[in-house]
């Protein structure tokens, strides 16, 4: 089975599908070239093939620069994907693109899988391969007003790797590229134990201002800091998910109005409340702790287990076209 990694929650979601097929399949992914943090993640389920991606979502590329990494990837892709390949699953990101087009090529049954976090707006490449896959699954029933042929699993997260406690801290963590605006107000409050995983931000100058706190720009194994978290706080994306619903740990979402690729205001208050988190706006030290506060009240919800529900129905159906013929 082949699984596409297109870096953050992309190959969170890639993984999470990946943990549910250990012992039952052969399973390997498709990893934007450079992507070191992705790979590091994959590498212990799977073999991994590297295809250039189409463009950064922070670095905007003229169409035809783009135009020739997905030529690249597509021509690589159809050359290295296994002749006995089951099934090719997209996780997102314009990574998928291209390896999904060449699975169509190759006649091979695709599954387009949207993003739990997206409940208002559909990602760019989900809606795309609605069009071409066999079959499109999403994560929640609202989801159904984009995509009114697919098929509802649940929330697809991470198994957790670790027994949750209480390690009196709170976890920050702004996802691959950070949130530098939310950090440099962030710093300024005077909680005693925080992580915070900056992402792409450079972490040294908030060290010098609270060496009592941790910071890292990457950790693939965050699981262990999302287990012992009091609070975690994150943005709209599978971290959510996978503190809420893996480790059960109250969340807060914070919206980041320029990553406006990431999704919507109105995406982030709704994930929060299918987790019942507490949905953060208006950035300042005031709601900040306003937040937290509140947060230490909220329970998450239990959801069924969207990725094994998602290998359960794969098990029981002789092929995809027998899936597919019922949707």
């Amino acid at each position: 089975m082949g699984l596409t990694a297109g870096g953050g929650g992309h190959t969170g979601y890639a993984i999470a599908i990946a943990q549910r097929l250990v012992g039952k399949a052969k399973v390997f992914f498709v990893v934007s070239s450079g992507d070191l943090w992705s790979l590091k993640r994959v590498l212990r389920y799977g073999g991994v093939l590297e295809v250039p991606r189409l463009r950064d979502p922070d670095k905007p590329l003229p169409i035809i620069f783009t135009l020739h990494r997905f030529i690249k990837a597509y021509f690589k892709t159809l050359r290295s994907l296994p002749r006995d390949l089951d099934v090719l699953i997209s996780t997102g990101s314009n990574l998928a693109i291209a390896p999904a087009l060449a699975a169509k090529t190759l006649r091979k049954p695709i599954i387009n899988l949207e993003c739990g976090d997206r409940l208002a707006t559909p990602t760019k490449t989900a809606k795309l391969l609605y069009r071409v896959s066999n079959i499109t699954i999403v994560q929640w029933e609202e989801q159904l007003k984009m995509y009114p042929k697919a098929l509802v699993v649940g929330p697809i997260y991470e198994k957790p790797e670790y027994k949750p406690y209480s390690g009196g801290y709170i976890l920050v963590t702004m996802g691959t590229y950070g949130f530098k605006e939310f950090f440099d107000i962030f710093i300024k409050l005077d909680f005693e134990r925080v992580v915070i995983q900056t992402g792409k931000v450079n972490p040294e100058s908030y060290k010098r201002i609270k060496p009592n706190w941790v910071f890292f720009n990457f950790d693939p194994d965050i699981g262990k800091w999302i287990a012992g978290a009091d609070i975690v706080i994150t943005h709209l994306g599978v971290t959510a998910l996978n503190a809420a619903l893996a480790y059960h740990k109250p969340v807060v979402i914070v919206h980041n109005p320029k990553w406006i690729l990431a999704g919507t205001r109105e995406d982030a208050k709704l994930l929060a409340e299918k987790l019942n988190g507490v949905f953060l706006e208006k950035i300042n030290l005031e709601n900040i702790k306003k937040a937290i506060k509140e947060a230490e009240n909220r329970k998450p919800p239990i959801y069924p287990d969207g990725a094994e529900i998602l290998i359960k129905i794969l098990e029981e159906t002789k092929s995809l076209k027998d899936l597919t013929s019922n949707f």
